[in-house]
């Protein structure tokens, strides 16, 4: 069903070298895909035509400008359903993908392959990938890339199924953390002896970012072929990113944040967002609206939005209610609900909640039942270990004057050290989030659904919990599944630190301060079904007759081959149907 090649000598040591004069600087990736249409972004060195040739058809779009750098979109449309076509790029009538030289030349023929009606969704997770080089020194540093496994393996095994899409739940890039291979970038272009040091300052650093993060041949293939969906995390921008009230007012401060902030938010837009939607959601953005118009057009020119794509960035930072970067798909009978847990949180002096209004009742129009299964996306797992959640909401109380006003200062501190700022940390939106969930798991918004599961990442563990129920006849099985790093793993003495805190100690301690602080008590239980584990891995979902399978796999190195990592299975669970 889908091309497949042998694999000869490495695949990248994860950088591809000088850069060759090819005008496509970055992708093709796949992007927004359904039973008949598709979205390729491509990244080029210039303004130009770019063309999708698939099968008898051709599709053209004009590159747009942002900052100097060029981009184009093309939605092709008219595919039949359950396709799988090759496909091949154009810019300006120069063929330049596949490569016809180089490592990425011995790879498959990239495909657009469409959704088929009634096939059951199969789907790849994960979160927090950094991007060093796949080689011995790569792999003693930040692990095996299961994100490169499991590209290696849909490569070179016919046997494979394939996921339908891959979702990345955060923290692709680290623009806070990076590497040294970024840092010189930097260095060649200002001071790092002045803020905001070697972490990104502007969206030529984020363009540099993310070219670094999807340019390795293997990788690249991957994401020219399976279509991805993404979301934002805090190492988009910064760590800790709208933890508190208190942290804006500080970050604010500095002079380095506004840019870092809308640059952060100007290339998300154009990396990540905009091949989330589909056509008919692009066709109302009012950005892509001025592309699309010019699109048509015969001259040469491109459209420029780098001004207004800027105040858009700058106007979503002051005014997280004006923009939504949530978006939501139905793939037969089973609904993805991405939420975006970073930018729309309200921090005020008087309020503090995880989304705000527009967010929280497009949230809640959004979970419905009447589908087998409902999937909610969002980077910050939802139900934390018992123990950390108490932790995190009394952590929530203390900061907020629950012990007096001399506690709360040490209380922020504590949760900026800690990280102490997920869904348990804002209770007022854990509490009607849980809410509406217990109402859909109990058929009060439609027929309930097989399950109810919350996908995450962020902790750098990957983990399977579930809510625990009396009256469960006929209802949802609330779960939330976890899986995170891709890559980018704890450091041994931090897996210790995680578990005994998350697992052990937060325990008794985390209800006894919990109850101290007056803190609501959580509309029910929940328990852990599987893990905690600690490698670097690569979930895969799949709906099942016997119900919603959920795998992790991870890479192996055998016999020092780096650049070849076996995929390897850690753990699968079914959740059976009530």
């Amino acid at each position: 069903m889908y091309p497949r090649a042998t694999v000869r000598n490495p695949i990248g040591s994860g950088r591809t070298g000088a850069v060759t004069a090819s005008p496509l600087v970055l992708g093709p990736l796949v992007r927004y895909v359904d039973a008949t249409s598709a979205s390729v972004w491509v990244e080029t060195s210039g303004r130009a035509r770019v063309s999708v040739h698939a099968g008898e058809g051709s599709w053209h779009a004009r590159t747009f400008a942002a900052h100097g750098h060029h981009y184009a979109l093309v939605e092709v449309d008219g595919l039949d359903p359950g396709s799988v076509t090759p496909y091949t790029v154009e810019v300006d009538g120069t063929p330049v993908w596949p490569p016809r030289e180089g490592e990425g030349a011995t790879l498959p023929p990239s495909v657009i392959a469409t959704l088929k009606p009634g096939k059951p969704l199969r789907m790849a997770f994960g979160s927090c990938r950094t991007s060093v080089a796949h080689n011995e020194a790569g792999n003693a540093s930040h692990g095996v890339d299961a994100l490169r496994a499991l590209a290696l393996r849909m490569a070179t095994d016919s046997s494979v199924r394939w996921p339908d899409l891959v979702l990345f739940l955060g923290d692709q890039v680290y623009a806070d953390e990076t590497t040294e291979e970024m840092q010189q970038f930097i260095r060649s272009r200002r001071d790092v002896s002045e803020p905001p040091g070697t972490e990104l300052q502007d969206y030529e650093e984020y363009a540099h970012l993310y070219r670094l993060a999807w340019e390795d041949p293997l990788n690249r293939w991957l994401l020219s072929t399976l279509p991805s969906a993404m979301i934002f995390d805090d190492h988009d921008v910064r760590d800790d990113w709208n933890t508190s009230y208190a942290w804006r007012q500080d970050i604010e401060r500095t002079g380095w944040w506004h840019e870092r902030i809308v640059s952060g938010l100007a290339s998300y837009w154009v990396y990540q967002h905009l091949g989330n939607l589909s056509p008919e959601q692009r066709a109302e953005e009012p950005l892509w609206q001025r592309v699309a118009v010019h699109s048509g057009a015969d001259d040469e020119d491109e459209v420029d939005l780098t001004a207004d794509l800027d105040a858009l960035a700058d106007r979503v930072d002051q005014d997280p209610e004006t923009y939504s970067w949530s978006y939501a798909r139905d793939f037969g009978d089973v609904r993805l609900v991405v939420v975006d847990s970073r930018a729309a949180r309200v921090l005020g002096p008087d309020r503090r909640h995880l989304l705000d209004e527009t967010e929280t009742t497009w949230l809640d129009g959004q979970l419905r039942g009447g589908v087998r299964h409902l999937l909610v996306g969002t980077s910050l797992p939802f139900l934390l270990p018992r123990g950390l959640h108490h932790l995190e909401a009394w952590s929530e109380a203390v900061a907020g004057g629950a012990w007096g006003r001399r506690v709360a200062g040490p209380g922020e501190r504590l949760r900026r050290t800690v990280d102490l700022e997920h869904w348990a940390a804002f209770q007022e939106a854990f509490q009607q989030v849980a809410r509406m969930v217990l109402e859909v798991a109990d058929g009060r918004r439609g027929t309930a659904p097989s399950t109810v599961t919350f996908l995450s990442g962020d902790v750098h563990h990957s983990y399977l919990s579930e809510v625990r129920r009396e009256h469960r006849s006929g209802g949802s099985r609330i779960v939330q599944a976890v899986c995170s790093p891709i890559r980018n793993p704890l450091p041994m003495h931090m897996r210790f630190a995680t578990a005994a805190l998350a697992y052990a100690v937060a325990g008794p301690l985390g209800a006894l301060v919990s109850r101290s602080a007056r803190v609501p008590v959580p509309p029910f239980r929940w328990g852990k079904i599987a893990g905690p584990w600690f490698d670097n891995s690569i979930a895969v979902l799949e709906d099942t007759p016997d119900g919603l399978s959920v795998r992790w796999h991870r890479g192996v190195v055998e016999r020092e081959d780096h650049t070849h990592p076996r995929l390897e299975t850690i753990a699968e669970v079914v959740i059976s149907s009530r």
